[in-house]
């Protein structure tokens, strides 16, 4: 199961994500200001770094905890950005005031969540396992 949720955040922040926003909705977004591009920019190859580490310490290192930790910070802010949107002035709409949405969600929210719940359900599997390792 961890190198499932490890994988799945890795397809999500290594491909899909990228995908998605090195785009005219977003990095490529000329209405956009310079400095927004630059974080933006920042925030893909960080994401990025992070999900191919974790990938990594997962496949080649059977470091499933560790790798599975590195996950956390992939998700669980964005879901806090989502959640707190409106006391900053924050959207997932795009400029054009579009959105890639099922039944008026931003299927980015269901997708982080499901990943977010993989990881937490992961990581307690692993504990309990290591636990038992353990007193064996």
């Amino acid at each position: 199961m961890n190198r499932i949720v490890v994988t799945g955040y890795a397809a999500v922040f290594l491909v899909l994500i990228p995908v998605l926003e090195i785009s005219e909705t977003h990095l490529l977004n000329e209405d956009w200001p310079g400095h927004a591009r630059l974080h933006e920019a920042w925030q893909l190859l960080a994401n990025g770094m992070i999900a191919g580490t974790a990938l990594y310490l997962v496949w080649r290192k059977g470091r499933a905890f560790a790798a599975l930790l590195l996950c956390l910070p992939l998700s669980l802010p964005f879901l806090i950005a989502w959640a707190l949107q409106g006391t900053y002035g924050g959207s997932m709409l795009h400029t054009d005031g579009t959105q890639i949405a099922i039944y008026g969600i931003n299927v980015a929210v269901p997708i982080v969540a499901l990943l977010l719940l993989a990881t937490l359900v992961a990581l307690l599997l692993e504990r309990r396992r290591r636990s038992a390792d353990k007193h064996v």
